[in-house]
């Protein structure tokens, strides 16, 4: 890059994750495994571990908590620079807690996160300088909605990162359990005329943005309905919490094509959380590192495939196995295993 700037800046919150080991119950167990883990860091970790240069927006408290956060982030490769600590009395780190599933049982989620410190942040604690300091910004539907606060700051970052010339990314990421449908689609309408690149799942599509008729004519009206130039879907098949199968649908308005390619079958499942945004970061990269829709997928699907293998919120992956893996995926016959 050569300029100072970054490839990729995310804004969101970041979270503690803490999980009973060994596939054990929630109600059962007495130890819990810690991670760091949110939908933007995730993503901006991701690019990083494939080479490009990436920092976070959030808020964290002065506290150990807040330190050791800093400390992941750091060690990922992510840089620091726009991380903002809240020393209030009031200060916390949200924290959810992930049991894994064995089929029948299904994985699950308890979240404690009211009121965490980004909920308070102010665009006043944001420099300025961060608008014109990167190539692309990337939030989503998460941050949008953890409270009004949030929501309000989220809309007008991406505004100014938009003026600024940044490429803005954004993934709906609906979460019912944190805002309505109705409350989701006003304010995600409200910023789609901001937007370049778009991640929204079909489900998200028909439910929550209400839209009817085939995939392909759906995902095509996000850009002929807003200055949306590349809108992403994935298509995960569910065989049981341990094996899924996995592929994804990229449109690209400049050229009036969609691309798409066999699914990765029969993925162990070791960890699911973070998959998502390991194809976010996949699809990024590709878009970054090369301006093409059709990298940019296979970099997606194969990213996401591999981050369902690693324990955690974060990608584990670097380049050099992503291309491997991308390679091996295209690859008639037989994959040697002398390779090692």
């Amino acid at each position: 890059m050569g300029d100072g700037k970054f490839d990729l800046i995310t804004f969101g919150e970041i979270m503690l994750r803490l999980s009973p080991p060994n596939y054990e119950l929630m109600t059962r167990g007495d130890v819990f495994d810690k991670r760091a883990g949110g939908s933007e860091l995730n993503v901006a970790s991701g690019v990083s571990l494939l080479g490009l240069r990436t920092g976070v927006i959030s808020r964290l408290p002065a506290n150990a908590l807040g330190t050791y956060i800093k400390n992941r982030v750091r060690f990922i490769g992510v840089s620091d620079d726009y991380l903002i600590y809240d020393d209030s009395p009031q200060a916390r780190l949200g924290i959810y807690y992930y049991e894994n599933g064995a089929a029948p049982r299904k994985p699950s989620i308890v979240y404690d996160r009211m009121n965490s410190s980004i909920t308070r942040i102010s665009l006043d604690e944001i420099p300025e300088s961060v608008y014109t300091n990167t190539r692309m910004f990337h939030t989503s539907g998460i941050t949008l909605a953890l409270n009004e606060n949030t929501r309000d700051v989220s809309c007008e970052m991406i505004k100014r990162f938009k003026e600024s010339g940044a490429t803005v990314s954004f993934d709906c990421n609906y979460r019912a359990n944190l805002w309505s449908e109705e409350d989701a689609r006003n304010t995600i309408k409200s910023i789609l005329p901001y937007v370049d690149i778009l991640f929204v799942s079909e489900e998200t599509s028909r439910r929550m943005m209400q839209k009817e008729g085939e995939l392909s004519d759906i995902m095509k009206s996000y850009t002929t309905d807003y200055p949306v130039k590349i809108v992403c879907t994935t298509q995960r098949q569910v065989i049981s919490p341990r094996k899924h199968n996995f592929t994804s649908t990229i449109y690209s308005a400049e050229r009036d094509e969609f691309f798409t390619e066999e699914p990765y079958t029969d993925i162990d499942v070791i960890d699911r959380i973070g998959s998502g945004d390991a194809y976010v970061s996949g699809v990024l990269y590709g878009l970054l590192r090369y301006g093409d829709p059709k990298k940019a997928l296979y970099y997606g699907n194969a990213t996401s495939s591999v981050k369902n293998t690693v324990p955690g919120d974060l990608p584990a992956t670097d380049l050099k196995t992503i291309d491997s893996i991308i390679k091996n995926h295209h690859t008639d016959g037989p994959v040697s295993e002398l390779n090692r």
